[in-house]
C-alpha cells in the first residue's frame, strides 16, 4: 500500500519533468522557438481542424522571420520540428546536403498497407531504386505519347460548359475540373473510361474524394505522434492508413486491367503500359511490348503490388493537384478580366498557326499560359509544405545548431511563395512575375510548387500539361465571370483537405464567345 502511494505521488512529478524536458528541446540546442502547449505543441488549431496545416507553418515562418531568425523550432504535437526560413538553408536541405534529408518521415507498412508503398512515401534505397526505374516514364517524349488521351477528355469538358451556357445556370467549376482530371488520370493511369464528367457519382470520383479527406484520428495515430517508429515496431503497433474499401477498389481495378492487357498483349499509350514494361521487362522501352521476349531475363522487375501503389499515387497526386490548380486559375482569371482576355488572345493566335488544333507543340508555344499557371501555383501551391526527416546528424552551416537524426523538418512552401521580399504585393495575381527578367532577380528555392532537388515531383510535366490542355480547351471558346451570389467571397481554405483547396464550391457564369461577339 505504501509502495502504491509512493508511485501515485511520484508519477505526476516524473511526467511533469518529462514534459518540461521535452518542451526545452529547442532551447537546449540554442534555437529560437515558440513555447508549446502540452500535447498539442504549437499545432492545436491543426489538430482540431480549425486551421489548414500550411497556414500554421506560414504563421511560424512569419514569426521567426519577423524576429530576424534564419530558422526556428516548433512542436508538431509533442514532436520537435525544425522550420527553415532562409532559402539558403532550404537549398541545403533539398539539394546540396540531400543525403542527410532523403526521407519524408512517413511510415510505410507494405504488408498491411500495400498502396502506401509508393514513390512519395518510400525511403532510402527503396526510394532511390524506384525513382530510377520510374524516371523514364515522365520524359517529354512520353508526355507526347499520352497527349491524345488528354485531349480526348476535353470534349466532355466543353460539353458540360455548353449545357450551362444554354441554361444560363452557373457552373460549379471546382467539381467539373475534378471530374475532368479524374477522367484523364483514370484513362492515362488505368486505361479506363471513368465517365466522371457524365456521371458525377462514378466510382472513381467517389473514391477519389475519399482519398483526400483527412480521416478522424485513431488511437494508433495518437501513438505515432508520441512514440518513435522503432518503439512502435517493438510493441507490434501497425497502422493502416488507406481505407480498406479504397484499397479493394484500386487493387481490383489494377489486377483486372493488368490481366486483360497481359493476356491479350494489349497496347495503349498510357502510364500503365510503361509500368507493365517495368513489371515484366524490368525497364521502360519505346515499343508496344509489355512482355519479355523469349529468353529475355529481366532484372529488378516490379511486383503487382508495387505497380498498384504507383498507379494509386499517380491517380491521387494527378487528379486533385491539377484540378485545384485549374480551379484557382479560373477563379483568378474571373477576377482579373484583363489577364483572361490576354491569355485568350494568345490561345487563339497560337492555335490558328496550328490549324485550330490543340496540339502538344501548340501548348508548348503558349508562354503567357505558362506564366498564368506558374503564378497560380505560386499563390496557391497544391502541396503547400514539404516534409523531410533528418536521417543523420546535421550541423546547419554557419550556425551552432545541429539537427539530430530523426528530427522532422517542414519547409513552409506557401509562406515562401507569399514572402513580399521575393514577391512584392504577394496577394496580387501577376503572371509577369514569371517572365525571365523577374525570375532572374529571385534567389533559388523561392518557387517550390513541385519541390526541388532529387525528390522533385516526378509527375510535374504531366500535371502542368493536363492543366494547360484543360484551360486551353475552355478559354478558347468560353468567358468566365465569378458568380458571387453562390460563391463565398472572400473564400476560405479547407482545413479538412490535405491538398490546398477552397472550402465550399466555386461557381462561375459561363458565356460562349460567339454570343458575346
Amino acid at each position: 500500500m505504501l509502495l502504491l502511494t509512493i508511485v501515485l505521488l511520484t508519477l505526476p512529478t516524473i511526467l511533469y519533468l518529462i514534459i518540461q524536458w521535452n518542451k526545452s528541446y529547442w532551447k537546449r540546442r540554442g534555437l529560437d522557438y515558440i513555447e508549446p502547449l502540452v500535447f498539442y505543441g504549437n499545432t492545436k488549431k491543426v489538430f482540431k481542424r480549425q486551421e489548414p496545416f500550411a497556414q500554421a507553418f506560414a504563421n511560424f515562418y512569419k514569426y521567426f522571420k519577423g524576429r530576424g531568425q534564419r530558422h526556428g523550432g516548433i512542436f508538431l504535437g509533442p514532436k520537435p520540428t525544425y522550420v527553415p526560413v532562409d532559402v539558403e538553408i532550404v537549398k541545403n536541405i533539398l539539394q546540396k546536403d540531400f543525403g542527410h534529408f532523403v526521407n519524408r518521415g512517413i511510415h510505410v507498412d507494405e504488408e498491411i498497407d500495400p498502396l502506401s508503398a509508393h514513390l512519395f512515401n518510400l525511403e532510402g534505397e527503396k526510394w532511390k531504386n524506384l525513382r530510377t526505374k520510374l524516371t523514364p516514364t515522365f520524359t517529354s517524349g512520353k508526355m507526347k505519347m499520352m497527349f491524345s488521351t488528354m485531349r480526348a477528355c476535353t470534349t466532355g469538358l466543353s460539353g458540360i460548359l455548353d449545357e450551362h451556357t444554354k441554361s444560363h445556370e452557373p457552373v460549379n467549376i471546382k467539381d467539373v475540373f475534378a471530374r475532368f482530371t479524374t477522367d484523364i488520370i483514370g484513362s492515362v493511369a488505368f486505361g479506363i473510361d471513368c465517365n466522371s464528367l457524365k456521371d458525377p457519382d462514378s466510382d472513381f470520383r467517389r473514391f477519389g474524394k475519399k482519398m483526400f479527406l483527412l480521416p478522424k484520428k485513431t488511437p494508433k495515430d495518437l501513438l505515432e505522434i508520441f512514440l518513435s517508429r522503432k518503439l512502435l515496431s517493438k510493441l507490434g503497433v501497425r497502422n493502416k492508413r488507406t481505407p480498406q474499401d479504397v484499397e479493394d477498389f484500386f487493387m481490383d481495378i489494377v489486377r483486372s486491367t493488368v490481366n486483360y492487357r497481359e493476356s491479350g498483349r494489349v497496347f495503349r499509350p498510357d502510364v500503365l503500359h510503361l509500368l507493365l514494361q517495368l513489371k515484366n521487362r524490368g525497364r521502360v522501352a519505346d515499343d508496344e511490348k509489355i512482355l519479355p521476349d523469349a529468353g529475355e531475363k529481366p532484372a529488378d522487375s516490379m511486383t503487382i503490388e508495387e505497380l498498384a501503389a504507383q498507379c494509386f499515387i499517380f491517380f491521387a497526386a494527378g487528379f486533385e493537384t491539377s484540378s485545384t490548380t485549374m480551379t484557382f486559375a479560373v477563379l483568378e482569371l474571373s477576377l482579373n478580366q484583363d489577364v483572361q482576355e490576354r491569355l485568350r488572345e494568345e490561345i487563339v493566335k497560337v492555335l490558328k498557326s496550328h490549324g485550330d488544333e490543340i496540339t502538344y507543340e501548340a501548348i508548348m508555344e503558349m508562354d503567357y499560359l505558362d506564366k498564368v499557371i506558374q503564378e497560380t501555383l505560386r499563390k496557391y501551391p497544391p502541396v503547400a509544405v514539404i516534409p523531410r526527416q533528418c536521417c543523420k546528424d546535421y550541423k546547419i552551416p554557419d550556425t551552432n545548431v545541429t539537427l539530430e537524426a530523426g528530427t522532422f523538418i517542414i519547409i513552409p512552401v506557401k509562406a515562401i511563395h507569399h514572402d513580399p521580399d521575393y514577391y512584392p504585393e504577394p496577394e496580387k495575381f501577376d503572371p509577369e512575375r514569371f517572365d525571365e527578367e523577374n525570375k532572374a532577380k529571385r534567389p533559388p528555392m523561392t518557387f517550390l510548387a513541385f519541390g526541388d532537388g532529387p525528390r522533385i515531383c516526378i509527375g510535374a510535366r504531366f500535371g502542368l500539361l493536363q492543366a494547360k490542355v484543360g484551360l486551353v480547351a475552355i478559354l478558347k471558346n468560353f468567358k468566365f465571370t465569378l458568380n458571387d451570389e453562390k460563391t463565398k467571397m472572400p473564400f476560405e481554405f479547407d482545413a479538412h483537405a490535405t491538398i490546398t483547396s477552397v472550402k465550399g464550391d466555386v461557381w462561375m457564369d459561363v458565356t460562349r464567345l460567339e454570343e458575346i461577339n
